[in-house]
């Protein structure tokens, strides 16, 4: 059982030979590497999608913000524009009524004076 018995040849047989084992198994092995990089190929173009799908959100997000931003200074600018349109209108009529009633305190006190 020792080294010195290397004069023994060895009686054993395989079953299918090597040849035969390498013919069945090689295409498997080439089958079993092509699927893993179809898998790999379609896993990385998932990823892809999903990266891009969430950069195209962002932006959406982001120019939703810019353009509620800018609606909402434009309706503040239609609503001071309107608000000093009626201020200055209110106060065109105060002057008006302030002119007549000026003419009115005039004209009174001329009378009062002349009597």
């Amino acid at each position: 059982m020792g080294g010195g018995d290397s004069g023994i040849s060895s009686s054993f047989e395989f079953e299918p030979s090597p040849e035969a084992v390498l013919a069945a198994l090689l295409p498997r092995y080439v089958e079993a590497r092509l699927f893993g990089a179809l898998l790999e190929s379609a896993a990385s173009e998932h990823a892809n999608r999903q990266r891009a799908m969430k950069a195209a959100t962002d932006n959406a997000e982001e120019l939703i913000v810019k353009l509620s931003r800018e609606m909402n200074r434009a309706r503040q600018d239609a609503i001071t524009t309107e608000i000093m349109e009626i201020v200055s209108g209110a106060e065109a009529l105060g002057s008006e009524d302030q002119d007549d009633l000026t003419e009115e305190l005039v004209a009174t006190g001329a009378e009062t004076r002349t009597s």
